[in-house]
């Protein structure tokens, strides 16, 4: 294994100016859908008593998770001391801080009334998730920023571990407080679950993993440096590991449901309900999200290829996003159950399974949580060291034999 160079991209192409530009019109249609919701209320979205968290709540948490696990090659190279990983770990710290940013984005501005925010972190309450969250969060930034500058200073690389590991202990609690989040709320049939908070960890490498794939092939497609199959054969690899492990908690979850006489109702209304909750739990996040791009990275035919990889990384992405719509949407569409054993109605819509259509500025302001993040990463590459100048086999691969 060669030492690794890094260098800044050059940024001056027809076509890195194009993506900069259409990643800048969407980040500034979602401002609007911001102001215009802010503006009008949001009696303008699909949100309603019942539902009040909505799709930018989807594209937040999903963001905010992924920020997580895109960290995961970093902390593979520094803190296991996995030399092969060791050349990616700035790349994924740079993709974890931009995905977490576009996240917040998100999730502070369609919460509204951005402004009080100071409030929730200059009074503390203990007891609440959120607030932990909150410092999580801007932890997360501070941890990662300093264990980038370990990375990248020459004078500082013999704390890079002692950095990783901080940071790794650190996104574990981020993504266990995330999960929480919903684990805690035991009014709701759907959460309240210890299960949530190791889901969203395995879910964070899966997300995070399937992102930083389809960066690391972008960045080198679009600048024509040398990506050799031996790292990314492994990283798809190892995808499909975390792909495995969802599937695994995914069915615990449900057959404790099961197993359980109260979540009865509300496992039947996922698994086996006329609505768009099953349509997507089956179709999109079991078939299309885990068991199609599981088939695809250990096949001997597509698991080489590389449109195949991107196609399953792709296809892991959706069914993260429709996994995640279907916790935060339908469990909150399920009917709270006010009075156990009784059956309930009034014109408040007590008992009755709630309706959600996710309105275009929804859908905008959501959209451009993942812009914001790709703007980051594009203009840091252009300004800082974060690529190496090769992951040719013969330069990164510490197995790499030369064959005459």
């Amino acid at each position: 294994m060669k030492k690794v160079n890094f260098s800044e991209i050059s940024g001056n192409s027809l076509g890195y100016i194009t993506i900069v530009a259409i990643l800048g019109l969407i980040t500034v249609a979602g401002l609007g859908a911001f102001w215009y919701m802010e503006h009008n209320g949001h009696w303008v979205t699909g949100m309603n008593n019942e539902i009040v968290w909505g799709m930018p709540h989807v594209f937040a948490v999903f963001l905010i998770v992924a920020a997580s696990g895109a960290l995961n090659v970093a902390s593979i190279s520094s803190v296991f001391s996995k030399s092969a990983y060791k050349p990616l770990a700035r790349l994924s710290g740079l993709l974890a801080l931009a995905l977490l940013a576009g996240g917040l984005m998100v999730l502070v501005l369609d919460l509204g009334r951005p402004d009080r925010l100071i409030v929730a972190m200059t009074y503390y309450n203990f007891k609440s998730i959120f607030a932990w969250n909150i410092y999580l969060y801007t932890g997360f930034f501070a941890i990662v920023i300093i264990y980038m500058w370990m990375m990248m200073e020459r004078k500082m690389n013999k704390y890079t571990k002692a950095a990783g590991t901080a940071a790794f202990v650190w996104r574990l609690a981020l993504t266990t407080g995330t999960g929480s989040i919903f684990g805690f709320i035991v009014a709701r049939q759907f959460y309240d679950s210890a299960i949530y908070a190791p889901l969203f960890i395995i879910m964070s490498f899966s997300f995070g993993l399937a992102i930083f794939i389809l960066m690391l092939m972008a960045i080198y497609s679009g600048t024509g440096r040398p990506l050799g199959d031996a790292i990314l054969f492994r990283l798809k690899n190892l995808l499909g590991v975390f792909i495995a492990a969802v599937l695994l908690l995914v069915t615990i979850f449900f057959l404790t449901g099961l197993y359980a006489t109260e979540h009865h109702g509300v496992v039947s209304f996922i698994l086996n309900g006329d609505n768009i909750y099953t349509k997507l739990f089956w179709v999109v996040q079991i078939i299309m999200g885990s068991l199609v791009p599981l088939a695809l990275v250990y096949n001997p035919v597509t698991g080489t290829s590389r449109a195949w990889i991107a196609i399953a990384s792709i296809l892991v992405i959706l069914g993260g996003l429709a996994q995640i719509f279907i916790i935060i949407i339908g469990g909150q569409a399920f009917p709270l159950e006010l009075f156990p054993g009784m059956e309930v109605s009034s014109s408040f819509t007590d008992g009755v399974i709630a309706s959600y259509s996710p309105s275009l500025p929804e859908f905008l302001l959501g959209l451009s949580g993942i812009s914001v993040a790709l703007i980051i990463v594009t203009l840091a590459l252009k300004v800082l060291q974060f690529a190496p100048d090769s992951l040719a086999d013969a330069d990164v691969d510490p197995h790499y034999k030369a064959t005459n």
